[in-house]
């Protein structure tokens, strides 16, 4: 069979796509703009060994397959294979026909490909993932993510906003929920390189402490802090979130750290926060979760590639938690079509400094990144991942919050 129909027979016979084998095959409209070109055999013999989202990315990110046209544009064309799984009877068949391939042209896996080693979310453990992951290059970070320096979803006020203004946007929203003011001492745990940190310092006056088990992050953010002249209120921390001062603190954030808690880690991480905070102290916990309430692994690429043992909860299990931990929970809302702008924005930045990317990282690295923030942007448009922010109070001994009856 040609090389062509049988990727047809993979992304689905009514993609409008055209599909260029290197044996001189086609397939799909030849009316379509975009294109997949399969450049080598090896992409095929890939298809083997890890059938679905895992081995297409492992060609793709290894130039095996080129993408001719936007690479999103494409991805949304044939959703059900980058949101979805083949199915089992459909991977035997694929698997029968191109054995021959595998046999003659497997290879190992991309050599950036991570799989990490050691007990599952010890401290050890989750330090080597979040380096694989945060310490890329704190350049390469600042032509993606840009001037906020933000790895997290932001919140737009407007279809006109910005990126640079949804990233403020949202430092400012979670500001708001916990009703920060001048003189009280914030916790930012997973704090990135410090941009709540560095909000909530500026524009509220605010102490705050913010840790992250990246040193790249912390050394960053702490020179970030020295040029804005911030020192006396702001502060980055290369250490783990369980190993933050346990003195009371009036506010806790967390925005963007729970998708590396591991399930069975849960109780313990609110519980940790919650004994971290002052009898009416607030949390604001900002995460990426599942759509319903299941338990499945994350996809094989983003595993992989992007964040190796990360876990996503639906937000009715991480409320339930919290509420076991002690919180009471007082609002929650979805911000998934934000995401989906957000990616949006770090795409075009990336697509922008595509050479500079390139030179600083590698190409294979660089379409890894590109290929990552494509689909989850699909992702998040299509409903198979959203994102929550939920706020939570420790209450008084005696039952009483220190919420408004209207309000945050």
């Amino acid at each position: 069979m040609q090389v062509a129909e049988i990727i047809a027979g993979v992304v689905g016979p009514d993609v409008p796509v055209r599909i260029i084998g290197y044996d001189g095959s086609k397939a799909g409209p030849d009316s379509a703009e975009a294109a997949l070109r399969i450049t080598s055999p090896r992409a095929m013999a890939r298809l083997v060994s890890a059938p679905g989202t895992l081995g297409l990315a492992r060609a793709y990110v290894t130039g095996e397959i080129e993408v001719e046209g936007e690479l999103y544009s494409v991805l949304a064309a044939m959703p059900d294979v980058i949101l979805h799984n083949i199915p089992p009877a459909q991977r035997a068949r694929l698997a029968r026909q191109l054995v021959p391939l595998w046999l003659r042209h497997r290879m190992p896996p991309p050599e950036f490909e991570y799989v990490p080693r050691g007990r599952l979310h010890s401290k050890s453990r989750d330090r080597q993932v979040i380096s694989h992951h945060y310490d890329v290059s704190n350049t390469f970070y600042e032509w993606v993510l840009g001037p906020s320096m933000a790895y997290t979803c932001a919140v737009y006020p407007s279809d006109k906003a910005t990126l640079e203004q949804a990233q403020r946007e949202k430092h400012e929203l979670v500001a708001q929920k916990l009703a920060l003011e001048p003189g009280m001492r914030l916790l930012d745990v997973g704090c990135g390189w410090g941009g709540m940190v560095m909000h909530a310092a500026a524009e509220h006056g605010v102490k705050a402490l913010g840790v992250t088990l990246s040193a790249n992050q912390a050394a960053w953010a702490q020179a970030e802090i020295t040029r804005r002249g911030l020192g006396g209120l702001a502060e980055v921390r290369h250490c783990d979130y369980r190993d933050a001062p346990e003195s009371h603190f009036d506010a806790i954030s967390s925005i963007g750290l729970t998708e590396h808690i591991g399930r069975s880690q849960l109780p313990s991480y609110f519980s940790s926060l919650h004994a971290r905070l002052r009898p009416g102290g607030r949390l604001l916990n900002h995460c990426i979760t599942e759509p319903r309430t299941m338990t499945k692994k994350l996809d094989p690429f983003i595993n992989r590639y992007i964040f190796p043992d990360g876990e996503l909860h639906a937000v009715g299990h991480i409320i339930s938690v919290m509420n076991d931990a002690g919180f009471e929970v007082r609002h929650e809302e979805n911000f998934r079509e934000h995401y989906a702008r957000t990616l949006a924005g770090w795409g075009a930045n990336l697509e922008a400094h595509w050479d500079e990317a390139v030179a600083e990282v590698g190409i294979g690295k660089a379409r890894v990144w590109r290929l990552y923030m494509a689909a989850c942007r699909l992702g998040f448009e299509r409903d198979n991942i959203q994102l929550h922010q939920v706020l939570g109070e420790r209450v008084h001994a005696d039952g009483r919050s220190g919420f408004p009856l209207r309000g945050w």
